[in-house]
């Protein structure tokens, strides 16, 4: 079946300003429908009211006006790109708060909000962007900060389906929503990959973010891999075996992290013995065994593996399995998946102006691969990484494991 190109990871990429524009118009549609469903809600719970930095929604969408604006309209260099002056003399802001509310340092909070006209400010910047692009060079770098505030925009989709899973809300209409659960597959059998070579990082040329570029060439053992990430039915058998209470299964640090969350089960889990039971809309719903288990922190992903006398797989694992193993029933993207390793860069990697991934980041910082069922299509590239640190769990991520 051919992907249509607005769903294409590699054609959005490359996109040229015929594809940006209506990419552009579909983000920001999909902001304003998330939006809409916050707006709608009465925040009752003022811990679930932000994000884990601290960002309300309606700083998160607004967060997605101030970029296109900051590095596109008001940016007199844009047309440079990746190698512009990002210090350059900017023009003045259409509102005279924005970078104050939206800015670096800017507070994240709802209340600091309040009084702001956001959705005529979401207007005003989508159409400015859509006027400079019909204009802009036909370039990689005159298309540069086109396509990062693309994928800004796409991530900040996925933080506000985030904070929606954490309120218990769903956008009007919006497929798939946070409660529209990750697919139920029937068990497989893992898989064995035989030893190669693999290069690591994004070949050069369209939008490669940041924490892609370079290049690491690595020669990869054979190794077992599941099929699978690992499902709520096998990670049951982890709790019932005592798993949270097990010191030997946890790292030091993901047995303080333990002790003081006091976590007895993954987030927004209210019942495992007897069937799985998650808060989804405000109501306990049951969860198919062949689920994947979701939002587990990497030390709970690693415990797990203790236990089960097997590991996280490593980045080039991943990516290996995850490009050649698709015909023998390896299957990615329902959850973000958790691997071993700290956040690095390959040699090569050079710092692009504007980054969403900037480098170094810190080494506490975990990777994990992959995408989420609510990821958007044109985000599920088996190169893609995100780093977090290891004690994340509001991000839809689960993991799966090798053979030791």
């Amino acid at each position: 079946m051919t992907t249509a190109p607005l769903d294409d990871a590699l054609q959005i990429r490359h996109a040229g300003a015929d594809l940006l524009s209506l990419a552009l118009i579909d983000a920001r549609n999909h902001t304003l429908r998330w939006l809409a469903a916050f707006d709608g809600a009465a925040a009752t719970e003022p811990a679930l009211a932000t994000a884990d930095d601290g960002a309300s929604p309606r700083w998160l969408a607004g967060h997605s006006g101030w970029y296109q604006e900051y590095w596109i309209s008001r940016h007199v260099q844009r047309q440079r790109g990746a190698l512009c002056d990002p210090a350059a003399t900017r023009l003045a802001s259409i509102d005279g708060q924005a970078d104050a509310l939206f800015g670096p340092g800017s507070l994240r909070a709802a209340g600091a909000l309040t009084d702001f006209d956001l959705h005529a400010y979401l207007e005003h910047t989508v159409e400015t962007t859509l006027d400079l692009l019909a204009t802009a060079a036909s370039s990689d770098d005159g298309l540069y900060f086109y396509r990062l505030a693309l994928l800004h925009e796409d991530r900040m989709g996925e933080a506000l389906a985030e904070l929606a899973a954490a309120w218990q809300l769903a956008p009007a209409g919006a497929r798939p929503s946070p409660w529209l659960p990750p697919p139920t597959r029937p068990a497989r059998d893992a898989l064995w990959l035989p030893a190669q070579s693999l290069r690591m990082g994004a070949t050069p040329g369209g939008l490669v973010p940041d924490n892609q570029s370079g290049a690491l060439d690595v020669a990869v053992p054979e190794f077992e891999i599941d099929a699978l990430a690992v499902s709520w039915a096998r990670f049951v058998e982890f709790t019932d075996d005592g798993g949270y209470d097990r010191h030997e299964c946890w790292s030091e640090a993901g047995w303080a992290w333990l002790q003081t969350e006091g976590r007895r089960a993954p987030r927004h889990v209210e019942q495992l013995r007897g069937g799985v039971l998650l808060m989804r809309q405000g109501q306990l719903q049951r969860v198919a065994g062949g689920q994947p288990v979701l939002h587990v922190s990497r030390y709970e992903a690693e415990a797990w593996c203790r236990w089960a006398g097997r590991r996280l797989p490593t980045e080039p694992e991943w990516e290996i399995a995850a490009r050649a193993g698709a015909a023998r029933g390896f299957v990615w993207g329902d959850v973000f998946e958790w691997v071993a390793g700290s956040a690095r860069g390959w040699p090569g990697h050079r710092s692009a102006t504007g980054t969403l991934d900037a480098l170094p980041a810190p080494a506490s910082q975990g990777v994990l691969r992959g995408a989420s069922w609510l990821t958007r299509p044109r985000r599920r590239d088996s190169g893609a990484r995100r780093f977090a640190p290891p004690a994340r769990d509001t991000m839809f991520c689960g993991f799966r494991s090798c053979a030791l």
